[in-house]
């Protein structure tokens, strides 16, 4: 097994895709995102799987349990298993970050372009086990 190495400052800020998985394995999923000005993920909660959150660039926040985390730069942000969140881009200029999934919550592989493609394929894109390699 190769595993993932990578310069992950670097590939996070050249995406401009709103999800695209990098990584698989069996207990970790890495995933770049990028939220346009005004955007958001949308409120969710994962009952049965912890969140990370690195910010690389922009302003934002991030809402766990109805409190609103402002963050920017640099900042990190765990979102435990069965807490309501949400990452909002309050900025003018992209919101650029990876997460990680633990367990994995997405196909391997994904890429979704923007939001309304990942809303469009959201009950297609759930992780079925498969991993990277």
């Amino acid at each position: 097994m190769k595993g993932y190495v990578d310069d992950i400052e670097k590939v996070t800020l050249a995406n401009d895709d709103f999800r695209r998985v990098l990584y698989t394995g069996k207990n970790l999923q890495l995933v770049l995102m990028t939220l346009k000005p005004g955007e958001e993920i949308g409120e969710e909660v994962h009952e049965d799987r912890d969140q990370f959150f690195r910010i690389e660039e922009g302003e934002g926040e991030i809402r766990i349990d109805g409190i609103a985390n402002k963050v920017e730069d640099d900042f990190a942000v765990i979102v435990p298993a069965g807490a309501r969140h949400n990452v909002v881009n309050t900025g003018d200029e992209p919101l650029r970050l990876y997460t990680i999934y633990g367990p994995p919550e997405h196909k391997d592989g994904v890429v979704h372009k923007d939001k309304a493609q990942a809303e469009r394929d959201h009950d297609n894109d759930e992780w079925t086990g498969e991993t990277t390699e």
